[in-house]
């Protein structure tokens, strides 16, 4: 744990799940402070990830379960030809627009959690390529399973931010609060 989560106003379980999850992103907005779109860009380890990759994917992913949880398209159809391209900046996207969607994502997926009338209410996810049966999910299991990919992600982010410059996690909260670490 980086930064400190507080508790819950008590009974409130979306913004506990909530608070968690954007303790997450920020882990992920953190590992890119103060980078250049080429080094956000940059593979420093043997991992085909970056910076502005993961960026980019969990903006995108997070935006896809919100869509299908409100029986949506998601934004970007990505199966085997393309789902590459989640990974990495194509065309004229840069850091600072994925940095810029991923916030409207994230406002949008909290008053969409905030707004279902139950945590136990369900959406059907569809069998696909990568789910192998029809399936309903609930809200909070929806919940979880964000918290769940934005933090094996925000972990990938630390290293690769440190196999960068050497900025360990507890460097980037200081940088961002616009102290020190010591």
């Amino acid at each position: 744990m980086v930064t400190h989560v507080s508790a819950e106003a008590h009974g409130d379980e979306r913004g506990a799940l909530l608070s968690f999850l954007d303790e997450q992103r920020g882990g992920i907005r953190r590992a890119v402070l103060g980078l250049t779109d080429e080094q956000a860009a940059s593979r420093p380890s043997a991992s085909e990830l970056s910076l502005a990759g993961l960026v980019k994917h969990v903006a995108e992913i997070e935006q896809g379960w919100i869509a299908r949880a409100k029986k949506e398209a998601p934004a970007v159809h990505r199966d085997e030809s393309n789902w590459h391209e989640c990974f990495q900046l194509v065309g004229d996207e840069t850091l600072e627009s994925q940095l810029a969607y991923w916030e409207k994502v994230a406002a949008e997926t909290e008053a969409f959690i905030r707004a279902v009338p139950s945590l136990d209410d369900t959406f059907l996810l569809e069998k696909t390529s990568w789910n192998p049966k029809d399936e309903w999910l609930s809200m909070r299991w929806l919940c979880l399973h964000l918290i769940r990919e934005t933090a094996r992600h925000a972990g990938h982010a630390d290293i690769i931010r440190e196999s960068l410059d050497g900025k360990t996690a507890f460097e980037l909260v200081a940088l961002e609060q616009g102290t020190s670490w010591s």
